[in-house]
C-alpha cells in the first residue's frame, strides 16, 4: 500500500522542523534558531484518524536569493512540492506576512496542489490572536493557528490535511502475490538481480550508481508461486547525494519497503558492510517486514572453505539487532543460489504472517516461566497471566502482567527467544506488548 505524501514548506526559521517533530511524535529533524539548519528533506510516517501518510520536512524556501546553499534548499523544497499530495505552508505569527511568504504562496498556488495554511507560534490559549487575520491576504484559505512547541492546534491542522488526502493506493496485486522490495546502496546489483529473477532484461543495468530513479515492479511466476519484485533506487549516504532527484529516490525506497511483504537487503560482497546498510535494514525492521540479507557478487570473492562462515559471522555482528535474519550468498550475474533465494523469500513471508493459537502460546509461557522464574524488585515479583497474538505482519504478541515496570527488557528478550525456539519465526521481527491485566483485555 502506497502512502500519500504531505510536504511541510515555508521560508526559513518559521518552525517547520519543530512542527514536523511534533506531528510525528519524535525528534527527528534538527531544530535550531539558525535559518537553513534543515538542508535536506526529512521524512517519516505519520498517522491521523487511522490514516497513514508520509510527512516530509523541507529546508526553507528563499524565493529570491543567490546564496548557493539557499538555492539548493529551494530546489529540494520544489521537488517535495512536485511529489506531494498535500502541502502545509508554515508561516510565523510574530513576523506577520512577509514578502517571502507572499512569493512562496504564489509559487505553491501554481502547483495546483491542495494547500493548508499554518500560522505557527500562536502560543497563547483561547481566542485566535487578531494578527492571525492578516494571513488571509495570502489568498490560500483559512489560516490554522498552531503552536508547534506546545502542540496547540496540531489536531485542527491535521483535520484540514485529512480533508485533502487521497485514498491510499492499493496495488492491483492480490494476496496470492508476495511483494518483495530489493533495497540497498546503489550499484549493489539490484537491477541485475531483478533481471536474473525474471529471466529477461526488465531493468536497466549500469555500473553508474543511481541508474534506477524510481521503484519499478516486476511480476514473476516461479513454479506455483507469484512474486512482485520492487526494484528501488539505492539508498545513499546523504553526504554523497548531489542530484535533487537522487534525494527523492531515498523516499521512494522507504515507501517501497512500506509496500513490501519481504525485504531483501543486498550487501556488496566486495565492499562489505557499511553504516548505510544498517540504516536500510533498520527501517525495514522498524516497519515489521520479513527480511533477508543477500550478499551479492559472491562469485567475485576469493574463497577458502572458511570464507563464507567467517563472512557470515562478521555480518551477524554488524546486524546484531536483527539476529533473526537469514543470510544467502548469491551472484546476480551467474545465478548462484537464486533458487535458494526464492525458497527463503517464500519461507520468510510465511513466518512473517504466522499465527499461533492462544493455547499453544500459553503452554509455551507456562514452560518458560517454570524454567526461568520471572524477575522481582523490592519484594514484588512479576506475574505473567497469559499471552495472546492479536495480529501478524509482524507477529505481535500481547502479554498480560501484574505490573509492567517489572517486565524488564531481559525477560522480554527471554520470552522472545523462547517463541523463536519453539515456533521458528525466522526472518521476521517480533513485537511483544505488555499490558497490566484489565487494561484493554
Amino acid at each position: 500500500m502506497s502512502r500519500p505524501i504531505v510536504a511541510i514548506v515555508g521560508r526559513p526559521n518559521v518552525g517547520k522542523s519543530t512542527l514536523f517533530n511534533k506531528l510525528i511524535g519524535k525528534r527527528l529533524s534538527i531544530v535550531d534558531d539558525t535559518p537553513g539548519v534543515t538542508r535536506d528533506r526529512v521524512y517519516a510516517p505519520c498517522e491521523w484518524e487511522n490514516k497513514q501518510f508520509m510527512l516530509v520536512d523541507t529546508g526553507g524556501i528563499e524565493p529570491k536569493t543567490n546564496d548557493i546553499l539557499l538555492v539548493q534548499m529551494r530546489r529540494q523544497a520544489e521537488l517535495a512540492i512536485e511529489r506531494a499530495d498535500v502541502i502545509i505552508l508554515v508561516t510565523d505569527l510574530t513576523s506577520g506576512v512577509t514578502a517571502n511568504d507572499t512569493d512562496v504562496a504564489s509559487m505553491l498556488m501554481k502547483s495546483s496542489k491542495p494547500i493548508v495554511l499554518c500560522v505557527n507560534k500562536c502560543d497563547t490559549v483561547g481566542e485566535p490572536p487578531v494578527e492571525l487575520y492578516e494571513f488571509y491576504n495570502l489568498g490560500i484559505g483559512d489560516p490554522v493557528p498552531v503552536s508547534a512547541v506546545h502542540g496547540h492546534g496540531t489536531g485542527d491542522l491535521l483535520d484540514k490535511v485529512f480533508e485533502h488526502l487521497p485514498e491510499e493506493f492499493d496495488e492491483d496485486y492480490s494476496d496470492d502475490y508476495i511483494k518483495v522490495a530489493l533495497i540497498g546502496k546503489p550499484n549493489v546489483g539490484k537491477s541485475s538481480l531483478v533481471n536474473k529473477l525474471a529471466g529477461e532484461e526488465r531493468a536497466i543495468v549500469s555500473n553508474i550508481p543511481g541508474t534506477t530513479r524510481d521503484a519499478t515492479d516486476t511480476v514473476v511466476e516461479h513454479g506455483s508461486d507469484k512474486y512482485v519484485f520492487i526494484d528501488t533506487a539505492g539508498i545513499r549516504r546523504k553526504s554523497r547525494v548531489n542530484e535533487n532527484i537522487e534525494r527523492y529516490s531515498v523516499l521512494r525506497a522507504y515507501m517501497a519497503v512500506d509496500r513490501a511483504d519481504v525485504c531483501v537487503i543486498m550487501i556488496d560482497a566486495l565492499e562489505g558492510f557499511t553504516e548505510q546498510d544498517s540504516k536500510v535494514a533498520g527501517y525495514a525492521h522498524d516497519q515489521g517486514k520479513g527480511c533477508i540479507i543477500a550478499v551479492n557478487k559472491w562469485d567475485a570473492v576469493d574463497k577458502t572453505d572458511r570464507t563464507m562462515g567467517e563472512y557470515r559471522k562478521s555480518l551477524e555482528g554488524d546486524f546484531a539487532f536483527m539476529s533473526y535474519v537469514p543470510y544467502v550468498f548469491i551472484s546476480a550475474i551467474t545465478g548462484l543460489r537464486i533458487g535458494k533465494l526464492y525458497e527463503l523469500i517464500k519461507y520468510v513471508n510465511e513466518q512473517n504472517m504466522m499465527r499461533i493459537s492462544t493455547g499453544k502460546l500459553n503452554d509455551l509461557l507456562h514452560d518458560a516461566t517454570a524454567r526461568v522464574q520471572p524477575p522481582s524488585e523490592k519484594g514484588k515479583r512479576l506475574k505473567i497471566y497469559y499471552i495472546t497474538q492479536p495480529s501478524t505482519r509482524p507477529p505481535t504478541f500481547v502479554i498480560f502482567v501484574n505490573k509492567i515496570d517489572l517486565f524488564h527488557f531481559s525477560y522480554r528478550r527471554y520470552i522472545e527467544n523462547q517463541l523463536r525456539l519453539t515456533f521458528g519465526l525466522e526472518g521476521t521481527p517480533i513485537r511483544i506488548i505488555a499490558r497490566e491485566r484489565g487494561q484493554g483485555e
